[in-house]
């Protein structure tokens, strides 16, 4: 399965946009949600803590000052 990646900066908390990476990762269809992270923070080189939280489909990966979506293609 397809996911899209969006590496974007956070603004009071939200997502900002003021500048953003996108990216593309393959999983498999039943994947969870660790491994799906470990992926999408290799192919952005980052590493470090961070806080998860679902977003219904979307994974939102909180970081110190950033923020990963990870969104389901469909």
């Amino acid at each position: 399965m397809k996911y899209y990646l969006e590496l974007t900066d956070l603004f009071g908390g939200e997502a900002n946009y003021s500048w953003v990476r996108k990216g593309t990762i393959e999983a498999p269809e039943n994947v969870s949600d660790s491994l799906l992270i470990r992926k999408a923070k290799k192919a952005f080189g980052l590493c470090g803590r961070h806080k998860k939280h679902n977003l219904g489909e979307t994974l939102g990966v909180y970081f110190n000052g950033i923020v990963l979506f990870i969104i389901p293609a469909e």
